[in-house]
């Protein structure tokens, strides 16, 4: 299984770096955990439109599904020019807006979940965990047929249950968008100490930092995860290809 960042920064993009977005790929099938500012663009660098069939989106925050509109026009308009004859699927807590944003354009569908969902597309099995934030948000679980993890943890506050959901991955991806001290929980985030504990007491093997803060030095992030227990951390970047 293979994970390419399309894009990690938090709240707003970069200059030629989006926010949330992560293609996991393995033996032709591809699916696409978030779709933030930026994420159509910059994932046809990865992947041709028409070859993208599987959306999850973790919660609605611009940040993490501005680019569902995109997505949507594309796909709307490679079906009329005969480029493509597949359905769209987006995978999302449940919401009559984005619901009906979705199902109302042609060969494009809309699929709610919830903590006790479970969806299984070629080789991936997705599952949720319900997280803490100011918005209905839940992590997801993606394991192949061969057993490998990739945990991705989107927007939350630290909670116990992370741990359990998270255990023995071989990558967590984690939003990371405080430093050490800063009060995740009043924010509804993490900082790099509840990441980095986070990750030692699930026995994760390796961890990436995602959803970073656009102040700072981004190198102290990671310093405080691998202080506070963390393994083998890096800082997302976009492009950064990711194998597990």
């Amino acid at each position: 299984m293979k994970c390419t960042v399309v894009g990690m920064w938090g709240g707003f993009p970069k200059k030629n770096e989006p926010t949330s977005g992560y293609l996991v790929e393995k033996n032709g099938f591809s699916i696409l955990l978030d779709a933030g500012s930026g994420v159509a663009a910059h994932v046809q660098n990865y992947i041709d439109l028409n070859n993208l069939h599987h959306i999850f989106l973790t919660h609605y925050h611009y940040d993490h599904s501005v680019d569902i509109g995109s997505f949507l026009f594309g796909r709307m308009i490679s079906t009329q020019l005969g480029k493509v004859d597949k359905t769209l699927n987006f995978y999302g807590p449940d919401d009559k807006g984005v619901k009906d944003q979705v199902n109302k354009v042609k060969n494009s569908t809309f699929h709610p979940y919830g903590r006790d969902s479970t969806f299984k597309i070629g080789p991936f099995s997705i599952t949720f965990h319900k997280n803490a934030h100011s918005v209905e948000t839940y992590a997801m679980r993606v394991t192949d047929d061969e057993g490998h993890v990739l945990v991705y943890t989107a927007d939350t506050s630290y909670r116990k249950s992370l741990v359990r959901f998270a255990e023995d991955a071989d990558v967590l991806i984690s939003e990371c968008s405080l430093y050490a001290g800063e009060d995740g929980e009043k924010m509804g985030h993490m900082n790099a100490e509840e990441v980095g504990g986070l990750a030692a007491k699930a026995g994760v093997k390796r961890l990436i930092l995602s959803h970073l803060p656009h102040y700072g030095n981004l190198d102290d992030l990671a310093a405080s995860a691998k202080a506070a227990g963390g393994e083998n951390v890096s800082l997302a970047k976009a492009g950064m290809v990711i194998e597990v």
